[in-house]
């Protein structure tokens, strides 16, 4: 009979020995997954954005207007398609899609440079901007 407590013994300090083994290997790859999210760059959050710039009157030279506005550069900006498209009474305005890096371009700074265009542009609005 006490033969047998003492196995019983022998055989639990064993399982408590194999559990402590357990817990700390998992609490390494823990710590190691918890490292690696660390290591993992934040994703680029970008933005499609549509513009409508508006020329001062029917005699702006829309074309000079749609080049003006494509020399802007900025890091972080990719200017996309357009279109001229009719207000009313022969006036046409400029739509303009691009794609912009969040962290690098700021809307309000590319409205602003726009908006400095002053021989062609009266105002520019925003018709869409959609995160992708």
């Amino acid at each position: 009979l006490g033969a047998f407590f003492s196995s019983k013994a022998v055989v639990s300090t064993q399982s408590t020995g194999e559990m402590q083994k357990m817990k700390r290997l998992a609490a390494e790859k823990k710590a190691a997954d918890a490292a690696a999210k660390k290591d993992k760059p934040a994703p680029v959050l970008k933005s499609n954005v549509v513009l409508d710039i508006k020329p001062w009157d029917d005699e702006t030279d829309l074309q000079a207007m749609e080049k003006a506005v494509r020399a802007i550069k900025m890091d972080g900006l990719t200017w996309g398609d357009s279109k001229l498209v009719e207000i009313g009474f022969g006036i046409k305005k400029l739509r303009i899609s691009t794609c912009i890096i969040d962290e690098l371009v700021g809307l309000y700074d590319l409205e602003d440079n726009i908006t400095e265009l002053e021989d062609y542009v009266q105002s520019v609005d925003i018709v869409s901007h959609n995160k992708i």
